[in-house]
């Protein structure tokens, strides 16, 4: 390497790179399309260059400056950073790329279009209560060159996304599990074609076969699974459900009734952090202590509150179309509030999951609306309470209503949470006023 390194993006990411950076000495600079207060702040806070919002015709200047260049998450893979750097023979990272240069301790990782969180929460509490300081690092508030400082921590459990997965040089993480699969970040990768083989390199750093872990019920995973690969969701895998028993090569682990999450997703969840989890150093007690205690997650299928009848759930982290089926799937005939900002996705599929009555919301709403005509009653709100008010009146004193958007939040709010917290706190309104 010669020359600083380029970082692209001061998010959350890009700045804990820029620290860990300056933190070693290494010389740096920043680079930013749309900078806000945070990204300013931090490049002045650490003495660091940067850029702003530069035009395809600088980039080639740019990466001629540059002895590499860390792109953070999300970047489109569309970005003339790509194709300058390619021209300049410089070398695209992720910041996992400088985790394992600066850091040789273990690590595993979950990937998959849904369910990377719940996994990554149940495998680290797996580990904990194995008596390991097992530390959540990645596509979550702690990037891994964050993650790393904790000099204490015995293992990493990555949650890594399409976009960290595509950028970087060479991902490793030993074992890998890749969970499902399905349309997402259409709006990101270039087509469904990069984003499949972006999740697909989950597998290249694994020490073994066996450490590659696949969702066999899951027809993409298990066509790309290595040879040798551990296996869930099917009846023969390694880990399955017989009988009521949650089972791992033999061993029971824990008796499905006494899960505190059963749902069919929750089954394939817990197959595959149980997997991980005893390959990176857990106990099979554990895990079944973990499966028995987990709740689940805040805005993922997080049950709300029940008025007058009605069941409410939140279910906001749904942010693809194969999210919001497989939510239906578990509470069929439910009255569905969905919408959002469309990733670029087909949300024709959508009626396959018959519910009761549509409302729908935000940029996609209209769209939406033509997914479910004919399938059911659809109508459209303006608002969050507009669609909360009238998804009550569809259920009429009977069912549940689902908060499941299938879309991102980033029309009307600044995340799903923002999103999930806005319908509990409309629910929790009725409550109050009796449900009037």
């Amino acid at each position: 390497m010669s020359g600083p390194i380029l970082v692209l993006g001061l998010g959350v990411t890009g700045r804990a790179v820029l620290d860990a950076l300056s933190t070693r000495g290494v010389e740096t600079f920043g680079v930013d399309d749309r900078p806000g207060s945070e990204a300013r702040t931090c490049a002045e806070r650490l003495s660091v260059e940067l850029v702003e919002s530069p035009v395809t015709e600088d980039w080639w200047a740019l990466l001629e400056r540059a002895g590499e260049v860390v792109v953070s998450p999300g970047v489109p893979d569309g970005h003339p950073v790509f194709a300058a750097a390619a021209a300049a023979g410089v070398q695209v990272l992720d910041e996992s790329d400088l985790a394992t240069r600066w850091d040789t301790r273990p690590r595993c990782a979950v990937t998959g279009t849904n369910g990377k969180t719940t996994v990554v929460t149940l495998v680290t509490d797996m580990l904990q209560r194995s008596g390991l300081l097992a530390v959540p690092a990645g596509n979550t508030d702690t990037p891994l060159v964050a993650a790393i400082d904790d000099v204490d921590a015995d293992v990493f459990v990555v949650e890594a996304s399409s976009f960290r997965l595509g950028h970087a040089a060479d991902f490793s993480a030993s074992p890998a599990v890749w969970l499902n699969f399905a349309p997402d970040h259409l709006d990101v990768h270039a087509d469904l074609a990069a984003y499949e083989e972006a999740k697909a390199r989950i597998w290249e750093g694994v020490a073994s076969p066996g450490d590659a872990v696949a969702n066999l019920a899951d027809r993409v995973v298990a066509a790309r699974a290595p040879s040798g690969a551990t296996g869930f969701g099917t009846p023969d895998a390694a880990c399955h459900v017989q009988a009521g028993v949650l089972t791992l090569e033999g061993s029971p682990v824990v008796e499905v009734e006494e899960m505190g999450r059963s749902m069919p997703h929750d089954l394939e969840n817990a197959q595959a952090a149980c997997i991980v989890a005893v390959r990176a150093g857990a106990n099979l007690e554990a895990c079944a202590v973990s499966l028995r205690n987990f709740s689940g997650l805040e805005h993922r299928m997080s049950f709300v509150a029940e008025v007058d009848g009605v069941r409410y759930v939140d279910d906001s982290k749904a942010t693809t179309p194969h999210a919001t089926l497989t939510a239906m799937s578990a509470l069929p005939g439910a009255v569905i509030i969905v919408g959002g900002r469309n990733k670029g996705l087909d949300l024709e599929r959508l009626a396959d999951g018959r519910p009761r009555a549509v409302v729908a919301i935000g940029e996609a709403a209209e769209s939406m609306a033509a997914a479910f005509e004919g399938a059911c009653p659809v109508v459209i709100a303006s608002s969050m309470e507009e669609a909360v008010r009238s998804a009550r009146d569809s259920a009429a004193g009977t069912g549940t209503v689902l908060l499941s958007p299938g879309c991102s939040s980033f029309d009307w709010y600044g995340s799903y949470a923002e999103r999930g917290r806005d319908f509990q706190r409309i629910v929790r309104a009725f409550v109050g006023d009796g449900g009037a």
